[in-house]
């Protein structure tokens, strides 16, 4: 094969923990009969609650076929390459096994919300319930990996960290500035489980750290990386993967074409000017297909004409990325994912 696919996975293959039922028969066509993939295939996810282990184990089970690690990036999976930060204390925010995931990507000493909440107890106060006594201070650099569970506690010990150049505790000192490093996986404003509408992503919290340092300081919040789809980092990691699966295989043909089939405009199809940093790479290009299995409403995120309605478009990407109104054209809409594959092998010209 001279290509390979990049699929996200809320919205095309499972809500939830439910699989679309168009996934298993899309995956049938993608494997000869000894369960081998016919093409180098990366499940690319702004998911990053879990180990990539246990999220391949999830797949395999829920796609009836043998997907490994290698094939899987979560949102935070570039940090790996991020080793300057990897000997320092880390304040690490979201959920799942926090501290399993950082020392799997390589930080040494990650600490959590609720442990900071422990060591400093007089912080956290939002919950009358949880008040209590004493104070320590420790310095941190910030990694936000996902959406956290109590959003008052985090934001609030978050913005602690930052106003304080890393010792929580002490007086706030608005000169710090810029603040301590900050490096965040995942930007999805939204996301689909199994509910009718889409529910509040990672980048919905983002959206509330950022305003409330912003009104705090007057100064806006800084990320030292942003991770997960639609960064470039996040795209040139899974092109990377792509690679290695196809060397592995000892496929010759170098890889031409990437598809990157997703259901959200604003992370799988937005931004694929990243193709041009590949230039020495084996692919080429990039292709985007969007499915209508999740975020995206076929009836009401596209207009016909975008020139007249843009003045009306609300922009659902970070604020951190510009918009442009061709940056979310896909380039082929489909039903959902097993017309997608249909789809690529008619363009690709490729018989299984």
């Amino acid at each position: 094969p001279s290509f390979g696919f990049l699929f996200d996975i809320d919205g095309v293959l499972v809500r939830g923990k439910t699989p679309i039922p168009s996934a298993k028969t899309a995956f049938q066509k993608l494997v000869n009969s000894q369960g081998q993939f016919l093409v180098p295939v990366v499940f690319v996810t702004n998911a990053g609650n879990c180990l990539r282990q246990k999220k391949a184990d999830q797949l395999s089970h829920l796609l009836g076929v043998p997907i490994s690690q290698n094939q899987v990036m979560m949102s935070h999976s570039p940090l790996r390459m991020f080793k300057r930060y990897h000997e320092k204390c880390v304040l690490v925010s979201g959920q799942g096994p926090l501290l399993d995931i950082a020392q799997d990507l390589g930080f040494c000493q990650p600490i959590t919300i609720e442990t900071l909440r422990e060591k400093h107890p007089l912080l956290d106060v939002v919950d009358h319930e949880r008040r209590p006594n004493v104070l320590v201070s420790i310095y941190f650099s910030v990694v936000l990996f996902g959406e956290p569970v109590r959003w008052e506690t985090n934001l609030q010990l978050i913005i602690d960290v930052l106003l304080t150049s890393g010792y929580p505790g002490n007086p706030y000192h608005h000169e710090n500035y810029p603040h301590i490093p900050v490096l965040a996986c995942n930007m999805d404003l939204m996301w689909v489980a199994e509910a009718q509408s889409p529910r509040f992503g990672h980048g919905t919290f983002m959206v509330c750290l950022e305003n409330i340092y912003k009104k705090i300081t007057g100064k806006d919040l800084k990320y030292e990386a942003l991770m997960g789809k639609p960064s470039k980092v996040t795209y040139q990691y899974a092109e990377y993967l792509i690679r290695a699966q196809a060397a592995e295989r000892r496929w010759k043909q170098p890889i031409q074409t990437l598809y990157a089939v997703g259901d959200n405009l604003m992370t799988d199809v937005y931004d694929n000017s990243w193709e041009n940093e590949l230039a020495s790479a084996a692919a080429a290009h990039c292709r985007s297909v969007l499915v209508c299995t999740g975020v995206y409403n076929p009836h009401t995120e596209v207009p016909l004409d975008t020139r007249e309605s843009i003045t009306e478009a609300v922009f659902h990407g970070h604020r951190d990325f510009r918009f442009d109104p061709g940056l979310v054209e896909p380039d082929h809409i489909v039903p959902d994912v097993d017309a997608a594959v249909d789809l690529v092998f008619q363009l690709e010209n490729f018989a299984p």
